[in-house]
């Protein structure tokens, strides 16, 4: 039996429990304790969270996607990436500080970051998303669950706009391929390696990937955007300290933590 699908009230309470979550840095319990939401509504929650965001003065700047990772796919049994929305205020300065006190339980993984160089039609089958790319750059992104216990569904995770915190972009380069580049992640004195290609087996599939929840989900895709294309590697906990991703043949970004 199809879920019901939740009021518009229903909609904007939960998108104000997940906003007050993170304004307090306080947790919350999973949304699936108290209400079932299957993945359009979900995203309607998630949608609500944003526009709470810039009715406070927030701008969009792009756009991230999750569960890019074969592995994650399996460990949630779906077989879609999700997408969530990436706003100035996350944005931090390559070389800059993220302070630890705006999270609640932050982990940091390398990502690849492209750009858009124009608006993308999602009504023309014929668009070609990678000509649409300008730049590619190495990424850091900060991802910070609002859940208590890091206990949540799929659908918890796109109603929490997929954890979205922060992130940093290290220097733009032409668009190029980096389907498979050693990648090393380093944080709070953990470090992690991976490659590339841990990104739906090259992230360049990310932008196909991307651009078919967007045409399904109506997310917009403008000049300028950013999108993250994934996690290069597992997360590690977000502590005190440098934190630094270097991508072979790429680049390198770095962040200050503070305590």
């Amino acid at each position: 039996m199809e879920a019901k699908s939740l009021t518009r009230k229903e909609i904007d309470t939960l998108a104000a429990r997940l906003d007050e979550a993170q304004l307090q840095v306080l947790d919350t319990p999973s949304l699936a304790d108290d209400v079932e939401v299957h993945i359009d509504d979900a995203y309607r929650v998630q949608e609500a969270l944003v526009g709470r965001q810039l009715d406070r003065g927030q701008t969009l700047v792009g756009v991230k996607l999750g569960f890019t990772s074969k592995a994650k796919m399996a460990q949630m049994g779906v077989s879609d990436v999700i997408v969530g929305r990436l706003t100035d205020a996350m944005r931090v300065d390559n070389g800059g500080r993220f302070d630890l006190s705006r999270f609640i339980h932050p982990k940091i993984e390398p990502e690849v970051a492209y750009r858009l160089m124009q608006d993308i039609d999602l009504d023309d089958p014929g668009v070609d998303v990678e000509t649409c790319v300008d730049a590619v750059a190495p990424a850091m992104e900060i991802i910070d669950s609002r859940y208590r216990d890091f206990r949540f569904t799929y659908t918890d995770v796109v109603a929490d706009n997929t954890s979205a915190a922060a992130f940093v972009i290290g220097p733009w380069q032409s668009m190029r391929s980096v389907g498979d580049l050693s990648v090393r992640l380093e944080a709070g004195g953990q470090s992690v390696d991976g490659s590339t290609a841990a990104i739906l087996d090259d992230p360049v599939n990310a932008l196909h990937a991307l651009l078919d929840v967007c045409r399904r989900r109506r997310i917009p895709l403008r000049a300028g955007d950013v999108v993250l294309a994934g996690a290069a590697t597992a997360a590690i906990p977000l502590a005190a300290g440098a934190a630094r991703c270097d991508i072979d043949g790429l680049g390198s970004v770095t962040a200050e933590v503070s305590s």
